[in-house]
């Protein structure tokens, strides 16, 4: 399972877009070391890896306060805390296997959307869920939405590093490869090419 390619291009577009670092003008390494250079970030890779055995305890804790405090919620807060919730737990579902597959295989197209998941949709739920006041919120789910907004938090800036060292690896590996093919296919010099239309040009003067 993959994203769909139209999204995979905007997506490694914005990339190349937010995460290029502008001030590098050559490559960082010699050889074939970029190639070789592992990009993805382990402290990330770790922080999905507990996010994964924490998110079903978290899910668990917070549909059972629900169900707990559910008669003394408004029908306004208890729609929104409902779909929050379906929200929450479907996108966290995609934003993990997101994490996953751009992290552990370094593509970027994945890692942007784990990016823009976590910063754009799951951590203004998060924080939502944390600091509003209508929703009754009790201590068991103030201390699990605490610890899932750091989890979150932590993701936001790990997966902005490595996305700016991933842009950055396949940029320099692009110009590399322009550079090697410039090398073993010169483009003529223009005044050797000025020089061979003159000689020609004579040549058939001499002929006449």
């Amino acid at each position: 399972m993959s994203l769909p390619e139209p999204l995979r291009r905007r997506l490694g577009s914005f990339s190349r877009t937010v995460f290029t670092d502008g001030h590098r003008t050559g490559a960082q390494y010699p050889g074939d070391r970029v190639d070789n250079e592992i990009v993805s970030s382990l402290p990330l890779q770790m922080s999905l890896y507990f996010n994964v055995y924490f998110f079903p305890f978290w899910w668990l804790s917070t549909v059972v306060m629900l169900h707990l405090k559910y008669p003394v919620l408004s029908d306004y807060y208890k729609f929104i805390l409902v779909t929050v919730m379906i929200l929450a737990s479907l996108i966290e579902v995609i934003r993990l296997y997101l994490g996953y597959m751009g992290n552990l295989q370094e593509k970027v197209p994945e890692l942007a959307g784990f990016w823009l998941l976590s910063l754009l949709l799951q951590l203004p739920i998060i924080l939502f869920l944390l600091f509003n006041e209508g929703l009754k919120i009790q201590p068991l789910e103030q201390a699990v939405h605490i610890i899932f907004a750091l989890f979150v938090t932590f993701q936001v800036i790990a997966a902005f590093v490595t996305l700016k060292r991933m842009v950055n690896k396949l940029a320099t590996h692009f110009r590399l490869n322009e550079f090697n093919q410039l090398e073993e296919h010169p483009v003529p010099d223009f005044y050797s090419l000025g020089k061979e239309e003159r000689a020609v040009s004579m040549a058939g003067r001499g002929s006449h």
